[in-house]
């Protein structure tokens, strides 16, 4: 089996022969012990901490950093110039009043963010091949711009679907473009699987939202094929980890990211064990995070992975939450063959479900999903060629419990 592309990057990117456990460890020491040094240089948000580590598990005596903390204090975690700053991303917490987080990259951040899509992409995209890249698009340095421009640098052709397109574009794009491969959201893509049927699409990777089970096995039903999951956040630069031919967890990025499991007391947990997935980004020279707490659930799967690789990988990812969010709605509602999508609104006396159906069958399977007890309006309707997923809308913020 042919090793994961990350090796290939990370030998280029550190200029060194071979990726192994010791090499790993020696760049991530050398690299956590330059950002404590600019830390105390530029009276960074760090400042505090030694400058200086002799081995790697001291970093567990370190405090976290949590997603209030980058939002009251994204401008002072900058250690480059405004000058070098070529993206900057906003976001509204749900902790925290007044501004939203922000993160910045660099130029040389989302350069390393490409060569990792090229990494991951490299995997199963090829040269000459059609991409449906269905990810938001807003302007240089996005998360789209930097997907299309690695499957440029490939040889391979990117459409710029985007987010937000009617059931009617997206069976137009697929019927004249014959995309052999998709990049984008789980939901997204079966959803619109089931609207429009597979067409030309062979492979996909699916990332930038937690993949329930349910959904996944739904996918791979139609596509006939393994999904190419791969993880990410804004933190640790839009890219975190990629899928290689085993099948078998994701890869990280450990050259520019340390990551460690860590329990409900913020006890770090041995590989193998579920908990929180906490990152220190290394390689992020606008913004570099120590120990941040990423509220997703996780682990490290043990071992040297069967495609050789010595690169730890993380398994399936998920959010840390409540019970009866969105996710476990998901999972549990597409068990439902003909349910195209859904969303829910919550008021004081009931929840008001709005399903799109392939066929009237699913009606009666989802009302009796739906009996959980508590007071539900259900309109269920035959999805149409002018209707937008509603996962292009917000479905993020919504639950099912009272």
């Amino acid at each position: 089996m042919k090793r994961t592309n990350i090796d290939e990057m990370i030998c280029k990117q550190e200029g060194i022969a071979e990726v192994t456990r010791e090499a790993l460890n020696k760049i991530q020491l050398a690299k956590l012990n330059a950002v404590l040094k600019r830390e105390k240089e530029r009276e960074g948000f760090y400042r505090n901490l030694p400058e200086k580590l002799e081995n790697l598990d001291a970093l567990k005596t370190f405090p976290f950093t949590t997603e209030s903390e980058l939002a009251k204090n994204s401008g002072r975690m900058l250690l480059c110039s405004q000058g070098e700053v070529q993206r900057v991303i906003s976001e509204q917490t749900s902790g925290t009043t007044g501004a939203g987080k922000r993160v910045f990259y660099t130029e040389r951040d989302c350069e390393h963010t490409i060569e990792l899509f090229m990494a991951g992409l490299g995997e199963f995209i090829y040269p000459g091949s059609t991409t449906m890249v269905a990810m938001p698009f807003s302007g240089p340095f996005g998360l789209g711009e930097l997907i299309a421009e690695a499957i440029r640098r490939i040889g391979a052709k990117p459409l710029l679907t985007g987010t937000g397109r009617t059931y009617g574009e997206l069976k137009t794009i697929l019927e004249k473009e014959q995309p052999d491969t998709y990049v984008g959201m789980p939901v997204a893509l079966l959803s619109m699987l089931r609207m429009c049927g597979k067409g030309s699409i062979k492979r996909a990777l699916v990332s930038g939202d937690a993949c329930p089970e349910t959904v996944m096995n739904a996918i791979e039903k139609i596509l006939e094929t393994q999904l190419w999951p791969h993880y990410g956040s804004r933190e640790m630069g839009l890219g975190g980890a990629i899928c290689c031919a085993a099948h078998d967890g994701m890869h990280m990025r450990e050259n520019h990211c340390i990551m460690e499991i860590i329990d409900e007391k913020g006890n770090v947990l041995p590989d193998g064990e579920w908990g929180e997935l906490v990152i220190t980004t290394i390689g992020m020279e606008a913004q570099p995070l120590i120990r941040y707490r990423t509220g997703d659930c996780t682990r490290i799967i043990p071992g040297r992975c069967i495609c050789g690789s010595e690169v730890k990988r993380l398994d399936f990812v998920k959010r840390i939450s409540q019970p009866g969010t969105i996710r476990e709605m998901d999972d549990v509602l597409f068990q439902i063959p003909e349910l195209v999508d859904y969303s829910v609104r919550i008021t004081e006396d009931k929840k008001e479900i709005t399903a799109l159906l392939t066929s009237d069958k699913g009606m009666e399977s989802l009302r009796n999903v739906l009996t959980d007890g508590d007071t539900i309006s259900l309109n269920c309707r035959k999805a149409e060629w002018k209707d937008t997923a509603l996962y292009s809308a917000k479905r993020v913020i919504l639950y099912y419990t009272g």
